[in-house]
Protein backbone atom coordinates (compact mmCIF):
# COMPACT_ATOMS: atom_id res chain seq x y z
CA UNK A 1 0.00 0.00 0.00
CA UNK A 2 1.39 3.37 -1.02
CA UNK A 3 1.61 6.26 1.41
CA UNK A 4 -0.94 9.04 0.98
CA UNK A 5 -0.50 12.78 1.48
CA UNK A 6 -2.34 12.32 4.80
CA UNK A 7 0.35 9.83 5.92
CA UNK A 8 3.13 12.35 5.26
CA UNK A 9 1.15 15.03 7.08
CA UNK A 10 0.87 12.68 10.08
CA UNK A 11 4.62 12.01 9.97
CA UNK A 12 5.47 15.71 10.06
CA UNK A 13 2.91 16.21 12.83
CA UNK A 14 4.53 13.66 15.14
CA UNK A 15 7.97 15.13 14.41
CA UNK A 16 6.47 18.50 15.34
CA UNK A 17 5.27 16.92 18.61
CA UNK A 18 8.75 15.58 19.35
CA UNK A 19 10.21 19.01 18.65
CA UNK A 20 7.72 20.43 21.16
CA UNK A 21 8.90 18.20 24.06
CA UNK A 22 11.76 20.50 25.10
CA UNK A 23 9.31 23.41 25.38
CA UNK A 24 6.84 21.32 27.41
CA UNK A 25 9.61 20.19 29.76
CA UNK A 26 10.75 23.78 30.15
CA UNK A 27 7.22 24.91 31.08
CA UNK A 28 6.68 22.29 33.82
CA UNK A 29 7.53 23.71 37.26
CA UNK A 30 8.97 20.56 38.87
CA UNK A 31 12.60 19.48 38.48
CA UNK A 32 13.88 17.82 35.29
CA UNK A 33 14.37 14.50 37.08
CA UNK A 34 10.81 14.55 38.39
CA UNK A 35 9.51 15.40 34.90
CA UNK A 36 11.22 12.25 33.58
CA UNK A 37 9.82 10.12 36.42
CA UNK A 38 6.23 11.23 35.84
CA UNK A 39 6.57 11.13 32.04
CA UNK A 40 7.90 7.57 31.93
CA UNK A 41 5.57 6.40 34.71
CA UNK A 42 2.46 7.67 32.93
CA UNK A 43 3.70 6.27 29.59
CA UNK A 44 4.34 2.85 31.19
CA UNK A 45 0.84 2.82 32.72
CA UNK A 46 -0.82 3.72 29.40
CA UNK A 47 1.22 1.10 27.54
CA UNK A 48 0.38 -1.56 30.16
CA UNK A 49 -3.35 -0.92 29.67
CA UNK A 50 -2.89 -0.96 25.87
CA UNK A 51 -0.94 -4.25 25.90
CA UNK A 52 -3.54 -5.93 28.15
CA UNK A 53 -6.38 -4.62 25.97
CA UNK A 54 -4.73 -5.84 22.75
CA UNK A 55 -3.55 -9.07 24.46
CA UNK A 56 0.00 -8.45 23.28
CA UNK A 57 2.85 -10.67 24.61
CA UNK A 58 4.63 -9.18 27.63
CA UNK A 59 7.08 -11.94 28.54
CA UNK A 60 10.80 -11.88 27.75
CA UNK A 61 13.75 -14.12 28.45
CA UNK A 62 15.73 -13.03 31.51
CA UNK A 63 18.73 -11.97 29.40
CA UNK A 64 16.54 -9.76 27.17
CA UNK A 65 14.70 -8.36 30.18
CA UNK A 66 17.98 -7.21 31.74
CA UNK A 67 18.89 -5.54 28.45
CA UNK A 68 15.53 -3.73 28.42
CA UNK A 69 16.06 -2.56 32.00
CA UNK A 70 19.52 -1.22 31.12
CA UNK A 71 18.15 0.51 28.04
CA UNK A 72 15.34 2.05 30.09
CA UNK A 73 17.90 3.56 32.46
CA UNK A 74 19.77 5.02 29.47
CA UNK A 75 16.49 6.55 28.25
CA UNK A 76 15.84 8.09 31.68
CA UNK A 77 19.37 9.58 31.71
CA UNK A 78 18.87 10.88 28.15
CA UNK A 79 15.63 12.68 28.98
CA UNK A 80 17.05 14.06 32.22
CA UNK A 81 20.02 15.61 30.37
CA UNK A 82 17.69 16.76 27.59
CA UNK A 83 15.32 18.68 29.86
CA UNK A 84 18.15 19.96 32.05
CA UNK A 85 20.00 21.29 28.97
CA UNK A 86 16.95 23.35 27.98
CA UNK A 87 16.64 24.76 31.49
CA UNK A 88 20.28 25.75 32.09
CA UNK A 89 20.58 27.33 28.62
CA UNK A 90 17.77 27.68 26.06
CA UNK A 91 15.49 25.34 24.12
CA UNK A 92 17.34 26.22 20.89
CA UNK A 93 20.77 25.34 22.34
CA UNK A 94 19.35 22.07 23.70
CA UNK A 95 17.92 21.08 20.31
CA UNK A 96 21.13 22.05 18.48
CA UNK A 97 23.12 19.67 20.69
CA UNK A 98 20.57 16.85 20.39
CA UNK A 99 20.72 17.22 16.58
CA UNK A 100 24.14 15.51 16.71
CA UNK A 101 22.49 12.16 17.61
CA UNK A 102 22.68 10.86 14.03
CA UNK A 103 26.44 11.49 13.97
CA UNK A 104 26.97 9.62 17.24
CA UNK A 105 24.85 6.76 15.89
CA UNK A 106 27.13 6.52 12.85
CA UNK A 107 30.08 5.99 15.24
CA UNK A 108 28.41 3.76 17.85
CA UNK A 109 26.61 1.39 15.44
CA UNK A 110 29.83 0.22 13.70
CA UNK A 111 31.37 -0.54 17.10
CA UNK A 112 28.35 -2.60 18.16
CA UNK A 113 28.12 -4.41 14.81
CA UNK A 114 31.94 -4.70 14.59
CA UNK A 115 32.41 -3.02 11.23
CA UNK A 116 34.66 -0.22 10.04
CA UNK A 117 33.53 3.40 10.12
CA UNK A 118 33.30 4.72 6.55
CA UNK A 119 35.22 7.74 5.30
CA UNK A 120 32.03 9.69 4.57
CA UNK A 121 30.87 9.15 8.16
CA UNK A 122 34.14 10.58 9.45
CA UNK A 123 33.83 13.54 7.07
CA UNK A 124 30.27 14.28 8.19
CA UNK A 125 31.44 13.84 11.77
CA UNK A 126 34.08 16.53 11.27
CA UNK A 127 31.34 18.82 9.92
CA UNK A 128 29.32 18.22 13.09
CA UNK A 129 32.37 19.06 15.20
CA UNK A 130 32.87 22.26 13.18
CA UNK A 131 29.22 23.20 13.73
CA UNK A 132 29.62 22.63 17.46
CA UNK A 133 32.78 24.75 17.42
CA UNK A 134 30.84 27.65 15.88
CA UNK A 135 28.13 27.37 18.55
CA UNK A 136 30.66 27.12 21.39
CA UNK A 137 32.60 30.08 20.02
CA UNK A 138 29.65 32.44 19.78
CA UNK A 139 27.46 31.07 22.60
CA UNK A 140 30.05 30.10 25.23
CA UNK A 141 27.74 31.35 27.98
CA UNK A 142 25.50 28.42 27.06
CA UNK A 143 28.35 25.88 27.07
CA UNK A 144 26.92 23.80 29.95
CA UNK A 145 23.57 23.44 28.21
CA UNK A 146 25.23 22.39 24.97
CA UNK A 147 27.44 19.83 26.76
CA UNK A 148 24.39 18.33 28.50
CA UNK A 149 22.53 18.21 25.17
CA UNK A 150 25.45 16.45 23.47
CA UNK A 151 25.47 13.94 26.33
CA UNK A 152 21.74 13.40 25.74
CA UNK A 153 22.45 12.87 22.02
CA UNK A 154 25.14 10.24 22.75
CA UNK A 155 22.75 8.36 25.05
CA UNK A 156 19.99 8.61 22.43
CA UNK A 157 22.31 7.13 19.81
CA UNK A 158 23.26 4.29 22.17
CA UNK A 159 19.75 3.16 23.09
CA UNK A 160 18.58 3.59 19.47
CA UNK A 161 21.23 1.11 18.31
CA UNK A 162 20.22 -1.34 21.05
CA UNK A 163 16.51 -1.02 20.21
CA UNK A 164 17.17 -1.49 16.49
CA UNK A 165 18.44 -4.97 17.32
CA UNK A 166 15.55 -5.82 19.65
CA UNK A 167 12.68 -4.70 17.39
CA UNK A 168 13.53 -7.38 14.82
CA UNK A 169 12.49 -10.08 17.31
CA UNK A 170 10.02 -8.52 19.75
CA UNK A 171 6.95 -6.26 19.83
CA UNK A 172 7.85 -2.57 19.80
CA UNK A 173 5.12 -1.82 22.33
CA UNK A 174 6.26 -4.50 24.77
CA UNK A 175 9.83 -3.26 24.47
CA UNK A 176 8.75 0.32 25.11
CA UNK A 177 6.60 -0.67 28.09
CA UNK A 178 9.48 -2.34 29.93
CA UNK A 179 11.88 0.45 29.01
CA UNK A 180 9.47 3.14 30.26
CA UNK A 181 8.85 1.15 33.47
CA UNK A 182 12.60 0.70 34.05
CA UNK A 183 13.19 4.39 33.31
CA UNK A 184 10.51 5.45 35.82
CA UNK A 185 11.84 3.17 38.59
CA UNK A 186 15.47 4.04 37.84
CA UNK A 187 14.94 7.82 37.94
CA UNK A 188 12.76 7.45 41.07
CA UNK A 189 15.69 5.77 42.85
CA UNK A 190 18.11 8.41 41.52
CA UNK A 191 16.10 11.52 42.54
CA UNK A 192 16.65 11.45 46.36
CA UNK A 193 20.42 10.98 45.95
CA UNK A 194 20.62 13.62 43.23
CA UNK A 195 18.74 16.19 45.29
CA UNK A 196 20.53 15.44 48.55
CA UNK A 197 24.13 15.22 47.33
CA UNK A 198 24.33 17.10 43.99
CA UNK A 199 21.91 20.01 44.12
CA UNK A 200 21.76 19.94 47.96
CA UNK A 201 17.99 20.14 48.27
CA UNK A 202 15.47 18.18 50.30
CA UNK A 203 15.54 14.56 49.11
CA UNK A 204 11.85 14.50 48.21
CA UNK A 205 9.78 14.15 45.06
CA UNK A 206 8.19 17.28 43.61
CA UNK A 207 4.40 17.21 43.46
CA UNK A 208 3.06 18.64 40.17
CA UNK A 209 0.40 21.31 40.30
CA UNK A 210 -2.76 21.13 38.16
CA UNK A 211 -1.07 22.87 35.19
CA UNK A 212 1.92 20.52 35.44
CA UNK A 213 -0.35 17.46 35.38
CA UNK A 214 -1.93 18.73 32.16
CA UNK A 215 1.47 19.32 30.53
CA UNK A 216 2.74 15.94 31.77
CA UNK A 217 -0.32 14.24 30.26
CA UNK A 218 0.42 15.84 26.88
CA UNK A 219 4.12 14.98 27.19
CA UNK A 220 3.48 11.35 28.18
CA UNK A 221 0.41 10.37 26.21
CA UNK A 222 0.55 12.60 23.12
CA UNK A 223 4.31 13.17 22.61
CA UNK A 224 5.42 9.71 23.79
CA UNK A 225 2.80 6.95 23.47
CA UNK A 226 0.70 8.42 20.63
CA UNK A 227 3.63 9.73 18.57
CA UNK A 228 5.51 6.44 18.93
CA UNK A 229 2.54 4.27 17.93
CA UNK A 230 1.76 6.45 14.90
CA UNK A 231 5.39 6.37 13.74
CA UNK A 232 5.41 2.56 13.91
CA UNK A 233 2.10 2.36 12.00
CA UNK A 234 3.34 4.77 9.30
CA UNK A 235 6.43 2.62 8.68
CA UNK A 236 4.11 0.07 7.06
CA UNK A 237 3.61 2.51 4.15
CA UNK A 238 6.50 4.99 4.34
CA UNK A 239 10.11 3.86 3.87
CA UNK A 240 12.47 3.90 6.86
CA UNK A 241 14.62 6.39 4.92
CA UNK A 242 11.75 8.89 4.59
CA UNK A 243 10.80 8.48 8.24
CA UNK A 244 14.36 8.97 9.53
CA UNK A 245 14.98 11.90 7.19
CA UNK A 246 11.84 13.64 8.44
CA UNK A 247 12.70 12.95 12.10
CA UNK A 248 15.95 14.86 11.53
CA UNK A 249 13.77 17.97 11.14
CA UNK A 250 12.79 17.76 14.83
CA UNK A 251 15.32 20.40 15.99
CA UNK A 252 14.27 22.72 13.13
CA UNK A 253 10.61 22.62 14.21
CA UNK A 254 11.62 22.93 17.86
CA UNK A 255 13.87 25.96 17.36
CA UNK A 256 11.21 27.72 15.25
CA UNK A 257 8.54 27.04 17.92
CA UNK A 258 10.88 28.24 20.68
CA UNK A 259 11.49 31.49 18.81
CA UNK A 260 7.74 32.02 18.35
CA UNK A 261 6.86 31.21 21.97
CA UNK A 262 9.79 32.77 23.85
CA UNK A 263 10.77 35.55 21.44
CA UNK A 264 13.83 37.49 22.57
CA UNK A 265 14.72 34.90 25.24
CA UNK A 266 15.57 32.47 22.43
CA UNK A 267 17.38 34.96 20.19
CA UNK A 268 20.92 33.71 19.50
CA UNK A 269 23.92 35.13 17.70
CA UNK A 270 24.42 34.51 13.97
CA UNK A 271 27.20 32.08 14.90
CA UNK A 272 24.70 29.85 16.67
CA UNK A 273 22.48 29.60 13.60
CA UNK A 274 25.47 29.06 11.27
CA UNK A 275 26.67 26.25 13.53
CA UNK A 276 23.20 24.71 13.74
CA UNK A 277 22.85 24.83 9.94
CA UNK A 278 26.22 23.06 9.55
CA UNK A 279 25.10 20.32 11.97
CA UNK A 280 21.72 19.88 10.25
CA UNK A 281 23.37 19.84 6.80
CA UNK A 282 25.70 17.03 7.87
CA UNK A 283 22.86 15.12 9.59
CA UNK A 284 20.53 15.40 6.58
CA UNK A 285 23.33 14.53 4.15
CA UNK A 286 23.99 11.17 5.81
CA UNK A 287 20.71 9.38 4.90
CA UNK A 288 20.88 10.92 1.40
CA UNK A 289 24.35 9.43 0.95
CA UNK A 290 23.21 6.04 2.30
CA UNK A 291 20.35 5.94 -0.20
CA UNK A 292 22.64 6.90 -3.08
CA UNK A 293 25.07 4.17 -2.03
CA UNK A 294 22.30 1.53 -1.96
CA UNK A 295 21.07 2.57 -5.42
CA UNK A 296 24.60 2.47 -6.82
CA UNK A 297 25.19 -1.00 -5.37
CA UNK A 298 21.86 -2.19 -6.79
CA UNK A 299 22.79 -0.96 -10.29
CA UNK A 300 26.21 -2.62 -10.12
CA UNK A 301 24.51 -5.88 -9.15
CA UNK A 302 22.02 -5.56 -12.00
CA UNK A 303 19.04 -4.96 -9.69
CA UNK A 304 16.50 -2.16 -10.18
CA UNK A 305 17.10 0.93 -8.01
Amino acid sequence: MEASLKDYFKLHFIVFLWGFTAILGNEISISSADVVMYRTGIAALVLFVFLKWKKKPMHFERKVLFKLIGTGILIAAHWFLFFEAARVSTVSVCLAGVATATFWTSLIEPMVKKRRVSGIELLLGLLVVFGLYLIFRFEFNHALGLILAIGAAILSATFSVINSQLTHKYSEYSITYYEMLAAAIGIAIFIPFYKAFIVEEAATYDLPNLRDWGLLAVLSIVCTVYAFSVSVELMKRISAFSVNLTINLEPVYGIIMALIIYGEEEQMSNGFYYGTLVILASVLSYPVYKRWKRRRAAKLNGNPA
